[in-house]
């Protein structure tokens, strides 16, 4: 779902064929300043020389025989034995050279308002329909189960055009946050089964926010020449440098009974281990039902979240609201103003009011396996643990800290593959939209290489959390705490800069 504000050790090594493209200067340092109009438009493309269609198609498009493989192995949905069927075939093949740079582009048809399917035909006819995938029909675990695999079998068999296919794919994603999301949690596999090189991944802006395109430089929005830009885009993508970003595992645990209506990116899960080095302040449940998922930009509790669920809710429930980006954060700006951030609904009892009260917080700083309390400041609505420098649409609220800054907090330059987050708050809506216009920072807390939250609820009967745009109601029960633990994952996702 992708939104307005929408698996640490060891890094997989990657084939060295996409290694060589790692540039020092772009691989890990994101500009943290909003994107301009200026800078979305030559994120998507608009510039340059022309780039010649059937050029381009030749660096793309893979040999047919192995593009019909792949389509069978995902329709069959069993890659081995489509690898079979097509190997065994009897046909007889002139052996073919691998393209430049094969590709294979996911489309979220139901982002970027009228142009998803219109972008799904132009993309087929710029490559190919079988390298062309709009995630309502196939999924991107369905390509990485089954189409993946019959193309790594295929090599295995001694076809060497299949190997280099694999070896060389990259990935584009047309869709929004949350989409690239979906992609890159589907690819973890790869890393997960020991099936290196994951391919790297760009993006064509089709979301609200756009903060994983914006950070890799790809632009913050669906550009109106789009039919010219998108030749453009998928020209950077054969050749863009390849960057790394951190993931984050998301582990909620609360009493056994409560009812989570979970977002997509969470799920249930029988492994439910708290960390026992760290003494838990409430109740602690005899019997425990755990989450979890993974993140890639941001993880928030409170206000923030609270107005993010109710805007989804009322999206889904008025779904004519919902007809571009434009109109979706005009309506969310709208939106917030009634939900208590400006003026709270719980005057009576200062108690409700900030996360001080129900939130105890520790975490890890990096190198460090002990556990450190932090204190939540009282006036705190919201707190946010950021692994972008983007947030809520290309907004910086960490912001630029200068070097004397980060010497007296103990803070370092935050970077996307640095192993840590970056934790800030926000206070009530008139602090929040100031650190949304960047007319000033937000209030730092921590930097930390793992978090815990331990939530105890009393007179709150609920509390609202999200990531990457994604949020939901958690339940509090008044007897028993319930915890959020927050940890990085032990790979890294490989990303293509588009600047």
């Amino acid at each position: 779902m992708d939104s307005p504000t929408s698996t640490a050790t060891s890094t997989a090594a990657v084939d060295s064929s996409t290694t060589a493209t790692v540039d020092s200067s772009t691989s890990t340092r994101i500009v943290g300043s909003r994107s301009s109009m200026i800078d979305s438009i030559r994120g998507c493309g608009l510039s340059g020389a022309r780039i010649d269609k059937e050029v381009l198609r030749k660096k793309l498009v893979m040999p047919e025989y192995l593009r019909r493989a792949m389509a069978d192995a995902i329709r069959s949905r069993d890659g081995e034995e489509a690898c079979e069927r097509h190997h065994n075939s009897g046909e007889l093949r002139v052996p073919e050279d691998a393209p430049q740079c094969p590709m294979v582009v996911f489309v979220n048809s139901k982002s970027g308002g009228r142009h998803g399917p219109e972008l799904k035909e132009r993309l087929q006819q710029l490559m190919s329909e079988e390298q062309v995938f709009d995630l309502s029909d196939v999924k991107p675990h369905e390509f990485v189960r089954y189409g993946l695999v019959c193309l790594e079998k295929m090599a295995i068999l001694g076809d060497l055009c299949a190997k280099e296919c694999r070896e060389k794919m990259r990935i584009m994603v047309a869709g929004g946050d949350g989409t690239v999301g979906w992609v890159l949690g589907c690819l973890a596999e790869l890393h997960q089964e020991g099936r290196q090189p994951a391919p790297p991944v760009g993006i064509i802006p089709l979301g609200t926010g756009n903060d994983l395109s914006r950070s890799f430089g790809w632009g913050g929005s669906f550009p109106f020449a789009w039919k010219s830009a998108i030749k453009r885009s998928l020209d950077r993508a054969t050749a863009g440098p390849v960057c790394r970003l951190d993931s984050w595992q998301v582990v909620v645990s609360m009493s056994e009974g409560q009812v989570v209506d979970a977002p997509y990116s969470l799920k249930a899960t029988e492994d439910c281990q708290l960390d026992q080095d760290l003494e838990v302040e409430g109740l602690l449940a005899e019997k425990m039902a755990c989450y979890e998922g993974v993140f890639y930009n941001y993880f928030s509790i409170g206000m923030d979240a609270q107005v993010a669920y109710g805007f989804h809710h009322l999206r889904n429930e008025k779904p004519y609201l919902a007809q571009g980006p434009i109109a979706n954060k005009i309506i969310y700006s709208g939106y917030s103003c009634t939900q208590g951030w400006f003026l709270t609904p719980c005057i009576n009892d200062p108690g409700l009011r900030g996360l001080k009260n129900v939130i105890r917080m520790h975490i890890k700083k990096v190198n460090c396996s002990e556990w450190e309390q932090i204190p939540v400041p009282k006036s705190v609505r919201a707190i946010v643990c950021l692994n972008l420098h983007n947030y809520g649409s290309g907004r910086n609220p960490w912001g630029n800290p200068t070097a004397d800054y980060l010497e007296k907090r103990g803070f370092v330059e935050a970077h996307v593959d640095d192993g840590l987050l970056e934790i800030f708050g926000l206070k009530q809506g008139w602090h929040a939209s100031f650190v949304m216009v960047e007319l000033i920072s937000a209030k730092h807390i921590a930097q930390a290489a793992a978090i815990r939250l331990e939530i105890r609820g009393g007179e709150w009967k609920d509390a609202f959390l999200q990531m990457d745009g994604e949020p939901w109601k958690q339940p509090m029960s008044r007897e028993y705490s319930s915890f959020v633990e927050i940890r990085r994952v032990p790979h890294q996702s490989v990303m293509i800069s588009g600047e």
